[in-house]
């Protein structure tokens, strides 16, 4: 293993985060716009929407593992992950524009389009994401210069989100005048566009300053040494359980600000604005409470926070209470994202426990499981809003029954609760706190 062993400048976490915002530019619009804009804007029925997401989701068992492989396989002049920011960065763009552009077409030419679209955005994001969330690795081996560079990644990446959750609603509007759905494909086809100058960015402004040997084996051999990775399923597990909630909660918040709150565009984007905030603020609370307190214990019980705040909100906020919605949504969303930082830099250190442990590495494979369980868990979650929304009766752009309702204020809080729940109970087993990571990087000499 060649490495420099260098801290990161301001300017290069800067520019390490730029990358996750351009992802944000796509993971955002799922997590929080895509389920509305394909019901009430592109006018899709909600059981064909819970059909898309699990399908075309589950294909991601077979993409994220495949680009977890072609980036151990292949390295150029500009380093193993790097260049894919730059060369699938016009690609990428144009892939989210095609998936906010509604045809006039028929209902059935419309699945068509939406399911090709879809599938496009997602192989795109794939060909993105798995080389970003591995690039980390690659960065520096000092594990609080990795908890920072992801607190200013994932501070970037709220920021992207606060734009897509907060103007984009309003912009569509706007820019639509009459045509919602146009309105809809210019405000996202310029948040595309950034999302294409961020990736470029990114490119220039980082480095790849280790270099891991990579272990020529056979795929079977890394999915078995994975498998005995007891902390990098862990992590998966986590990733999985985490994200289902996570979606539930974010898909329907536009939906419960529309109908449950009454609210117009402008309630609508301030109440998704006030949850991205909440979690914008949550990525500099958490890098301030871990260099003070252990981030594993912050992890675990941060989740099981969650589920109070989510049954004292479900139980106390009437229909059209602005007063006490909003806030509970911050302060919800606020320890909901708290663990974040703490997470995706535990990803490198789980694959540097298996490598300790077997004396064999598996990192490409390992990030893309990561990646898999996260895309998963978005189609997992996407899949029930659908299945729920159509359980409770909801229909679109309409006065919503007292079942449709209860629907959403359940799949806002205490739904989403249960997958909090499961989450905290997982990572109370993960063992790789500062001093026991330590440990690891005295034995492999990094």
């Amino acid at each position: 293993m060649k490495q420099q062993n260098q801290k990161l400048s301001v300017f290069e976490k800067i520019g390490y985060g730029s990358g996750d915002a351009a992802v944000n530019v796509v993971i955002s619009s799922f997590f929080l716009i895509i389920t509305f804009f394909y019901t009430d804007v592109f006018g899709i029925k909600p059981k064909d929407i819970a059909l898309l997401f699990l399908l075309v989701r589950f294909m991601d068992a077979i993409a994220d593992p495949i680009m977890g492989l072609i980036t151990d396989k292949f390295k150029t002049k500009h380093g193993r992950y790097r260049p894919y920011f730059l060369f699938l960065s016009v690609p990428f763009g144009i892939s989210v524009f095609l998936t906010f552009t509604t045809p006039d077409f028929t209902y059935a030419n419309k699945l068509i389009y939406a399911y090709s679209t879809y599938i496009l955005v997602n192989l795109m994001f794939t060909m993105v994401t798995i080389p970003y969330i591995s690039f980390i690795s690659v960065l520096t081996s000092d594990p609080k210069e990795k908890l920072s560079a992801n607190g200013y990644r994932l501070f970037f990446a709220k920021v992207a989100a606060l734009l897509v959750s907060s103007v984009v609603p309003i912009m569509a509007k706007a820019l639509g005048d009459d045509d919602i759905a146009r309105g809809y494909q210019i405000s996202m086809g310029i948040m595309a566009l950034m999302g294409t100058l961020l990736f470029i960015f990114c490119f220039f402004s980082t480095t790849e300053r280790i270099e891991h040997d990579i272990d020529r084996k056979p795929i079977s051999e890394q999915f078995k040494l994975l498998f005995k990775n007891s902390q990098w399923l862990i992590l998966w597990g986590s990733c999985l359980s985490g994200t289902v909630g996570y979606v539930i909660r974010t898909s329907v918040a536009i939906f419960y600000a529309k109908y449950f709150l009454g609210g117009d565009e402008k309630i609508q984007g301030s109440f998704l604005a006030v949850g991205v905030i909440a979690s914008i603020l949550a990525m500099p609370a958490s890098t301030f409470i871990t260099k003070r307190f252990d981030k594993i214990k912050l992890f675990w019980m941060s989740q099981l926070i969650v589920v109070v705040i989510s049954v004292l909100m479900f139980a106390l906020v009437r229909p059209e209470n602005l007063m006490l919605a909003f806030p509970f949504y911050f302060i919800l969303m606020f320890v909901v994202d708290i663990h974040a930082p703490v997470f995706w830099s535990a990803i490198a250190e789980a694959v540097d426990y298996g490598h300790a442990e077997t004396g064999k590495r598996v990192s490409g494979l390992a990030f893309g499981g990561i990646s898999f369980a996260q895309k998963a868990g978005m189609g997992i979650a996407g899949a029930l809003v659908g299945l729920l929304l159509d359980a409770f009766g909801y229909v679109p752009d309409a006065i919503q029954s007292t079942s449709s309702l209860l629907g959403l204020t359940l799949m806002l809080t205490l739904i989403p609760a249960i997958f909090h729940l499961i989450n905290g109970l997982l990572i109370m087993r993960y063992k790789i706190t500062d001093t026991f990571y330590e440990g690891i990087k005295a034995k492999l000499n990094i």
